[in-house]
């Protein structure tokens, strides 16, 4: 039986090196509902944000190099979807500190 549970993932600290902000497990599908980024580290910066499809060759940008200023939040409201195997990704032009929140609907099959 399909079952539904809205779901949130949280990140602290998300920085130049790749993190992974949310994993779509096997036989799930993921509405992502929003993403919040928060700088917390009193400096200006730039993010990607990103989605590697379950074959993990490629990259597919919803963010590259998006400005996000010193103690500030960036939403992202535009719903997606990720399948089995997705992985939505991001991280920060430099050292950084950045909290982000994903609030999504997790779908069984």
């Amino acid at each position: 039986m399909a079952t539904e549970a809205l779901k949130v993932a949280l990140t602290a600290a998300m920085s130049n090196s790749e993190t992974d902000l949310l994993t779509v497990a096997a036989g799930h599908t993921v509405a992502v509902l929003s993403v919040l980024l928060c700088e917390t580290g009193a400096a200006a910066e730039t993010f990607d944000l990103y989605v590697r499809d379950d074959a993990g060759a490629n990259d597919y940008y919803i963010y590259k190099t998006q400005a996000l200023g010193a103690n500030a939040t960036f939403e992202h409201t535009s719903k997606f979807v990720l399948q089995a195997g997705d992985v939505l990704s991001g991280l920060t032009a430099s050292a950084a500190n950045v909290d982000v929140v994903v609030s999504y609907l997790d779908q069984t099959l």
